[in-house]
């Protein structure tokens, strides 16, 4: 593990000087029913030119932490007790006003969300500018200066045309580094950095990681890392803090923490990490084949989009082919824009192909039209991202899986009653669930009703687009084991869309890779990672986080 940079100083003990200590935080928030208290007396520090990473899953309180810290809490929330002291000044208690002289030239935060984070109304130079402006840092003529060169030094392209540029003009991964630019332009002595790349696409979130890092070494900065991923902290984090109900679990440096954990929190955690633990998946992962037919086939795919109503079409997809035996798994991956999720839709008769073949389970997908494609459905079926999006809130837990049952099989009442009922306890959950609505779920939970009620009309294949993308790293093992009993005792086909190689790796048994709707890459994916036979492929492995610590061990 990288150690930290030594920051030259006539002084030792100025050396030594945390930039931020916390001691003994109490956070809560104020609610229906009462004040309760989330983080419960957390003490770390952080010291110049060091990386320190928060890691927990949702509700650890990692996220409120760094929130008390820089005095952001949501309205109803109160830093309750404990100490905050930026180089050496206890802050813990200052007003709005008070913290607002720090902000941004003693303290900075990159907040999670690009999208959510800049105002859409405004351009990116004048957002820049504006903190350059609150801290009176030159005239408007330097002030405008200084913005283009931020936007240069955190590599953004043409950046005077950039500073006009609105934020939806700005892809994600160029918003998050307006959000850097913002960030740094006073040069704080710490950044709280809050999940900054758990939206990005893998490439993507390691340019972002190393910009941070980059500008962490030529300033000296502290950087106060919140993240779930524990490849990442183990890649650019000196030392780990691990959150658990708003405690602290364990911490200590990066090193000793991968290597020994303590608490068996961390050793869950790690274990559930699939970047973390690769080798040891790809060692004992058995081949699942079934048997020499063919599920799936695609061949020369091509799907063109209009653009604007004009006859000027956009290539999705360009010539994309490949086969998946029944009872194993086939990959899709690549980033954002690469063809995956509109191959998947083709597949699943969303949308009819410009050109090319689909067969799926014998059936010729791109002739089927009106109640054919109807009936199709329940040969395959299509798990989404978000378990929060994709249930109706205003149904019941048995509502939401039976309503295929009426759309498709006019079984009687009792018999679809059963049916919902074992199919909700093949997946894992207990009964009561029945009567709830999703927002009374878990996140890992409601994927499991999603799960359910894609199983409920005894699909052959299932299509998972990112279905695990959205949940923390112990319960995103807990669906991928459930998906793999499922696919044991069902015989199920899955064709699984995802960004995340770590996670294609442990589950899957072949793979194709997608680079601007071209297929770069394809086969058995042991193959494809230890040979991969494209610059592009090499480039997404390469860039799969928790990869520098297992170089060192």
């Amino acid at each position: 593990m990288t150690t930290a940079i030594n920051i030259k100083s006539a002084s030792t003990n100025i050396v030594n000087l945390p930039v931020l200590e916390i001691s003994k935080l109490a956070v809560g928030y104020r609610g229906s029913e009462g004040f309760q208290r989330v983080v419960h007396e957390v003490s770390l520090l952080v010291r110049p030119g060091e990386v320190v990473a928060l890691v927990g899953e949702s509700g650890s309180g990692k996220t409120t932490t760094a929130q008390a810290v820089i005095g952001v809490l949501a309205e109803n929330g109160q830093l309750e007790s404990g100490v905050v002291r930026l180089n050496g000044t206890d802050i813990a208690g200052w007003s709005q006003k008070q913290l607002d002289t720090i902000r941004g030239r003693k303290i900075s935060l990159i907040p999670q969300d690009p999208t959510s984070s800049l105002n859409p109304v405004k351009t990116i130079g004048a957002q820049v500018a504006e903190v350059l402006q609150i801290h009176r840092q030159g005239s408007r003529a330097e002030i405008d200066a200084r913005v283009i060169e931020l936007l240069a030094r955190v590599g953004l392209s043409q950046p005077e045309l950039r500073a006009r540029q609105y934020p939806h003009e700005l892809s994600g991964g160029m918003r998050q580094r307006v959000l850097i630019a913002i960030a740094v332009a006073l040069r704080p002595a710490l950044i709280i950095a809050d999940e900054p790349t758990s939206a990005l696409d893998v490439t993507v979130q390691k340019r972002i990681l190393d910009l941070i890092d980059e500008l962490r070494r030529e300033y000296g900065t502290a950087v106060l890392l919140v993240t779930h991923d524990l490849g990442v902290a183990a890649d650019r984090a000196n030392h780990i803090v691990v959150l658990k109900g708003g405690r602290i679990h364990e911490q200590g440096p990066t090193a000793e923490v991968l290597a020994s954990p303590r608490s068996e929190y961390t050793r869950k955690l790690l274990a559930d990490a699939p970047s973390l633990g690769k080798a040891r998946i790809a060692r004992t992962r058995s081949p699942r084949v079934s048997g020499s037919d063919d599920a799936i086939v695609v061949g020369n795919l091509v799907q063109d989009f209009s653009i604007g109503g004009r006859r000027d079409v956009f290539r999705a997809v360009d010539g994309v082919s490949f086969t998946v035996q029944r009872g194993t798994t086939h990959a899709i991956v690549g980033e954002s824009g690469s063809g995956k999720t509109t191959t998947a839709r083709s597949i699943v008769g969303f949308q009819r192909p410009t050109s090319g073949r689909i067969i799926v389970e014998g059936i010729d997908v791109t002739n089927l039209r009106g109640e054919s494609l109807r009936r199709f459905r329940k040969t395959i079926q299509l798990v989404y991202q978000n378990p929060f999006a994709s249930l109706d809130p205003r149904q019941t837990i048995f509502q939401i899986v039976e309503e295929p049952l009426l759309n498709f099989d006019p079984l009687p009442r009792e018999d679809r009653a059963r049916k919902v009922q074992a199919i909700l306890e093949r997946v894992g959950l207990p009964q009561p669930v029945l009567t709830r609505r999703p927002h009374a779920l878990s996140g890992g939970q409601r994927q499991r009703v999603a799960i359910a009620r894609a199983l409920v009309l005894d699909p052959q294949v299932l299509v998972l687009d990112e279905a695990v993308s959205a949940l923390d790293v112990t319960v995103q093992a807990q669906i991928l084991a459930l998906l793999n009993e499922l696919q044991q005792a069902l015989g199920l086909t899955y064709l699984f869309i995802s960004h995340d190689l770590a996670v294609v790796r442990q589950i899957s048994d072949t793979v194709s890779v997608l680079h601007n709707g071209r297929q770069v890459d394809g086969g058995p994916v042991e193959d494809v990672f230890q040979r991969p036979g494209s610059a592009y492929t090499r480039e997404l492995i390469g860039a799969i986080p928790g990869q520098r610590n297992a170089d060192r061990h």
